[in-house]
């Protein structure tokens, strides 16, 4: 799955989970620029592990700050699962 699909399905998480429209968000938006906080946070995590079937650490989550991240830690996250299987 190239970053551009993984950046495109991240955004449709965030847009239904938070109720914005899609056109909103940008790769480079911010949970700050889009209005979001850490519980918003939570239920986007909630929404991309099942989008995308990966369990984020807990601990990764208070990294997480944009969409650019979210798309590179899930790109990561695929890419260990891929390399297991």
């Amino acid at each position: 799955m190239s970053r551009d699909e993984i950046s495109a399905r991240v955004i449709a998480v965030i847009a239904k989970t938070q109720h914005l429209d899609p056109a909103s968000i940008q790769p480079e938006s911010t949970f700050e620029g889009l209005g979001l906080d850490s519980l918003d946070g939570i239920n986007i995590a909630f929404g991309l592990e099942s989008e995308f079937d990966v369990n984020i650490p807990d601990d990764a989550l208070p990294k997480l700050r944009s969409v650019a991240d979210i798309t590179d830690g899930i790109a990561r996250l695929l890419e260990a699962k891929e390399a297991s299987a």
